[in-house]
């Protein structure tokens, strides 16, 4: 079994927990911008944002680079790989759970319309 950092993958799925960061990664999966255009994009304060784009950048999933007075955020070079591994898993898990489970209801089902003419018969 594969060992996952368990702090990383804390820092990871908090940042993604919320959809305000959520929509801050696809705003910068199209193009680098400044904390006050991301402010004024999702129609929040400047320290609001500030807080968002720190979250990110704790994950590692954001950087920030501070020329003059402007902050510009852009993508992070770490990549979700490993989460992406991690869900992986309990999705085929789960399917494997639920393909036996179907296997079952079949089952259950073929026995019920045997049973059910034999009743009749």
């Amino acid at each position: 079994m594969v060992q996952y950092s368990q702090p990383r993958f804390d820092a990871s799925f908090a940042a993604l927990s919320d959809a305000t960061r959520r929509g801050v990664l696809e705003q910068l999966g199209r193009a680098d911008a400044s904390i006050t255009d991301l402010a004024e994009k999702f129609h929040m304060t400047l320290t609001g944002m500030k807080k968002h784009v720190g979250v990110l950048e704790q994950a590692g999933l954001v950087t920030t680079e501070k020329v003059g007075r402007v902050r510009t955020c852009r993508l992070g070079l770490r990549r979700l790989e490993e989460e992406a591994a991690w869900i992986e898993s309990y999705r085929q898990l789960w399917g494997a759970r639920f393909d036996a489970l179907d296997k079952v209801v079949e089952e259950l089902n073929g026995k019920e319309k045997v049973d059910g003419r034999r009743k009749r018969e």
